[in-house]
């Protein structure tokens, strides 16, 4: 499968190179989140990387649920499920968790159906920011801070109706932020179509700290950073 590339495994042990990390993030997920830059001092391998190599390695089950609860870098060893439950915990040999999953309804490891699936989400997901938070922060008059900038991921869940399916693409549903003080909940619904039809609905959950009163030029600011990084990446 095209995710092989991406980590190196051994038995239940997955481990990621910052280029592996960084190559994900940028040819797969178009995210350039500069966290997950290979010189990064705070580096950490996109939670889309989990979510894809647990879907190669353990199989699509028709509801899944994610839940980051520590950052990974290249120095972290997973023990990686190679089947799924209710409950599952990835952890490191010292017993920290990364990752909750939980899996349930019918499984396919059909390799055609898996990429599909990886391939809309991931690409939907690495264009949260700035396509998507923008808007949402502009809407509440609310923006992160600028000279420290965290968005994290929390969790993410799909619910597909069946699995006798070729391919999925993904399409935006709904979004929604919520305010808590200086802190924010955003929510992105998507519906998940095969061949037209809507088979699945899934969600992504981020967390927004630092929130200030919004400006525009500000946050302009960021975005043009962003975007100027991603810029001289595909120019290279």
């Amino acid at each position: 499968m095209f995710i092989d590339k991406f980590y190196s495994s051994s038995s239940d042990k997955v481990r990621f190179s910052r280029q592996q990390a960084s190559d994900f993030a940028k040819q797969i997920a178009d995210d350039f989140n500069p966290l997950h830059n290979i010189e990064a001092k705070r580096f950490c391998v996109p939670g889309d990387l989990l979510f894809a190599v647990t879907l190669a390695r353990a199989g699509l089950h028709q509801q899944m649920r994610f839940k980051f609860s520590g950052m990974v870098t290249d120095e972290n060893e997973l023990n990686f499920p190679q089947s799924l439950g209710q409950d599952v915990k990835v952890t490191d040999d010292n017993g920290k968790e990364y990752l909750e999953i939980g899996a349930s309804g019918d499984k396919t490891d059909n390799p055609a159906l898996i990429e599909s699936l990886i391939k809309a989400y991931v690409g939907f997901s690495g264009h949260t920011f700035p396509h998507l938070l923008v808007e949402l922060m502009a809407k509440e008059n609310v923006m992160i801070n600028p000279a420290r900038p965290m968005i994290m991921y929390e969790s993410m869940a799909i619910d597909l109706q069946r699995l006798d399916i070729k391919e999925i693409s993904l399409v935006l549903a709904k979004t929604e932020l919520t305010i808590e003080g200086k802190r924010g909940n955003a929510c992105l619904a998507f519906d998940l179509l095969s061949e037209g039809e809507v088979v699945g609905h899934g969600e992504k959950h981020m967390i927004l700290s630092g929130l200030r009163e919004f400006d525009q030029a500000t946050m302009d600011n960021i975005a043009n950073d962003y975007n100027a990084m991603k810029a001289a990446y595909q120019a290279a």
